[in-house]
């Protein structure tokens, strides 16, 4: 299956590099270009993409809006930010508008593919220099609205477990051996997560044990 992608970036260039090497892919193909947030919206709608590649600073509707509308349109679309900055605010807007990915521009292009299949496949993916500390301060801030705690009472002890590990940051291996159980059982509990709580992947199970206060930044 071909992953259809969409390039949202205000600089030619950029999106002539991303082009080139996607262009070699086999399993990756781009549908559209976008040269600012307004022309990432309508043809997001317009072509229905597996996955944008959003630049964060683009002008007119930059980047953090244009992945709300689009995430909150559709369904389907999985939004990659791409970034020259590395700014805790960024990485907070673009979680909060819904992003599934956080990729700085001066990483290489073939991490940048993998990026885009992960976050296809329905995955969450933070580049390395975005910590895992700036997740938590992120996600400990707080929500727009009350804590919602009425969110888990459909989850059962283990997954609440799982869902406590996914918040601190482990990976589906870490939280196999934390637990004692299988990668294959920690993903079919990621899984039912997934499904239980509406979430798109894994980041929006980390913002909501944040706001639901089962993990707290200190913790």
């Amino acid at each position: 299956m071909t992953i259809r992608v969409l390039l949202a970036d205000d600089q030619p260039l950029v999106r002539a590099a991303l082009q080139m090497v996607i262009t070699d892919t086999a399993d990756i193909e781009v549908v559209g270009e976008a040269a600012n947030g307004a022309e990432a919206v309508a043809l997001a709608g317009e072509l229905a993409p597996d996955v944008v590649v959003m630049d964060i600073r683009m002008p007119g509707t930059d980047g953090i809006e244009a992945t709300r509308l689009i995430t909150t349109a559709t369904g389907s679309a999985h939004v990659i930010m791409l970034t020259t900055f590395d700014d805790d605010n960024d990485v907070h807007g673009a979680l909060r508008a819904g992003a599934s990915g956080f990729l700085v521009k001066d990483m290489a292009l073939d991490d940048i593919l993998a990026a885009i299949r992960t976050v296809a496949a329905g995955d969450a993916l933070i580049a390395p220099s975005v910590t895992r500390r700036l997740i938590k301060e992120f996600a400990g801030r707080p929500a727009a609205g009350p804590v919602r705690r009425a969110d888990l009472g459909g989850i059962t002890d283990r997954e609440r477990e799982v869902l406590t590990l996914v918040g601190r940051g482990l990976s589906n291996t870490e939280i196999a051996e934390r637990l004692c159980i299988s990668v294959a059982t920690a993903k079919t509990y990621l899984s039912r997560l997934l499904s239980k709580l509406g979430a798109r992947d894994r980041v929006r199970l980390v913002i909501l044990a944040y706001e639901t206060g089962l993990v707290t930044p200190s913790s």
